[in-house]
């Protein structure tokens, strides 16, 4: 099971990232073995991967995210909490976790990475580095029909 945590917060930008993945995933085994969770905002995504990495159908997860540089300090702190969240779990853990938050000086740029342009949607990017790992993980070939 492909465990994806996504962010509710800046839902049209976490939206787009997620259509990419899926668009990226679509035709494959994949598809099928999705579990997706949401969270209400992108600080509150280690937490969610913490509790479901060590569930015995998780094969790996993926996280969706956008934080947008505000007028005050607290996007530098939020940036840095979850990347150090992540990159802490992903230290002790033998499954792989990828970082699909997009940390971002404003909504113009986070729209361009997330958009229907699949050339520059990250979470299109994710979903074919997913399919990578699980090719070597389960001997499996995941071309689209």
């Amino acid at each position: 099971m492909i465990y994806v945590v996504k962010s509710l917060f800046n839902s049209d930008i976490t939206d787009g990232l997620y259509n990419g993945f899926i668009k990226s995933v679509e035709g494959t085994k994949i598809k099928e073995d999705l579990k997706l969770i949401d969270v209400p905002g992108a600080y509150d995504i280690p937490g969610a991967v913490a509790r479901n990495l060590n569930n015995e159908d998780c094969e790996l997860v993926v996280t969706l995210g956008c934080v947008i540089k505000g007028e005050t300090d607290h996007y530098h702190y939020i940036c840095d909490a979850v990347a150090n969240g992540i990159m802490n779990l992903t230290l002790k853990s033998s499954k792989s976790i990828l970082f699909g938050v997009l940390t971002c000086q404003n909504k113009s740029l986070a729209s361009d990475r997330s958009g229907n342009d699949m050339s520059s949607n990250k979470g299109y990017e994710l979903g074919l580095m997913v399919r990578n790992i699980l090719l070597e993980e389960r001997n499996e070939n995941f071309s689209n029909h």
